[in-house]
Parts: structure tokens; sequence; C-alpha cells
């Protein structure tokens, strides 16, 4: 499950010990890329308090929209697992991939012929330059695991999929699991 060298497709998993970071304390993020000069993924587990309905008037179904990193938070990002419906899609691994059409994803969204089941969208992205993930890594605060729920990874996007990963890993990590996410509130 987990591994020592990030790829892409991988799924970071904060470490416990990642407390004033606000972006990513308690984040899971799948890596959508990851090359010699640098990375980029989207936190899974950090919805939003708005809807994509409220950003594009347009679309009359309440999609969530999650917090996908600090960085670029003013553009719109998503994931699929439906790249017959959306051309220029990126295979990130196994059936999930990143960006294509922006205007096709509108209509099949207003044509009810794409699901929430099917795609997420994320304000912003986490990005790391050549070497500051594996500074990150070996500073101990990223686990990398295998993403082995392929393309249904979509369907993990929820506030506690970090505290799932925690029991999973087992051992210490589970007393996490159940910890507040601020420890001075206990």
């Amino acid at each position: 499950m987990t591994t020592n060298k990030p790829e892409k497709g991988n799924l970071l998993i904060a470490e416990p010990a990642i407390i004033g970071d606000v972006s990513f304390n308690r984040s899971v993020v799948l890596l959508a890329n990851h090359t010699e000069e640098g990375s980029v993924g989207f936190i899974l587990n950090k919805p939003l308090t708005f809807t994509l309905n409220e950003l594009i008037p347009e679309i009359e179904i309440e999609m969530q929209i999650y917090n996908g990193g600090p960085v670029e938070q003013d553009n719109l990002y998503f994931l699929h697992k439906v790249p017959h419906l959306i051309p220029d899609s990126i295979e990130i691994s196994s059936g999930i991939y990143w960006g294509g059409d922006f205007d096709t994803v509108i209509d099949l969204i207003t044509s009810r012929k794409i699901t929430a089941e099917e795609i997420r969208f994320f304000l912003g992205y986490s990005g790391w330059d050549s070497d500051q993930l594996d500074d990150e890594l070996n500073a101990n605060s990223w686990i990398v695991a295998e993403n082995i729920y392929d393309k249904e990874i979509i369907n993990k996007c929820f506030p506690d999929f970090w505290k799932e990963k925690m029991i999973e890993l087992g051992g210490d990590y589970v007393i996490w699991s159940n910890a507040p996410e601020n420890p001075s509130y206990n």
C-alpha cells in the first residue's frame, strides 16, 4: 500500500505532524503529475462551502467544489472518469483523468450526461518545485501510497478520507484517526 517514491497517480497522505499547515493538515492529495521539474496534485478531502452553480450560473445542478490546494485558487480544475465524453483529457492513471475541454464539460453537466459521481471540481491545486516534494518526504511530511481505488478515487472525496487512511495504515496512525484536528482542543 505505501511506497517510497512518489509517482503520477499516487496518493500523498499528510503525516499527523502537519498540524499548523492550513492547506495540508489532514489532507489526502492525488498526484496528477510528477516529473523532475516538479509535481502537481489535488487535495481530495477538503470540500468548500459553495457549489459549481454558484460560480457558473448556467449550471443548475449543485456540484460540490473542493479546495485543490494553495496554488492558483482563482482557477477551476477538474478530475473525471469519462474521457470518452471530454476531449483533451490527460490520463493520470487507471481510468482517472485531469482536465479537458471545459465547454464540453459545461454542456455535459447542463444536459445531465455527466454526474457528480463522474467528475470533481477543485479551486486551486497543490504544486511542488523540482526537489520540494522530495524534501518534504525526507522531512516525513507525507506518506506515499498507491491509489488502490483507481478511477473510483473520485468517490473518495469526503472529509473523513484522511481518517480512513490513518486507520488503514494501522499502528500508531490509528490513534491519530480519532484525535481532534487541533490537539490543543483535547
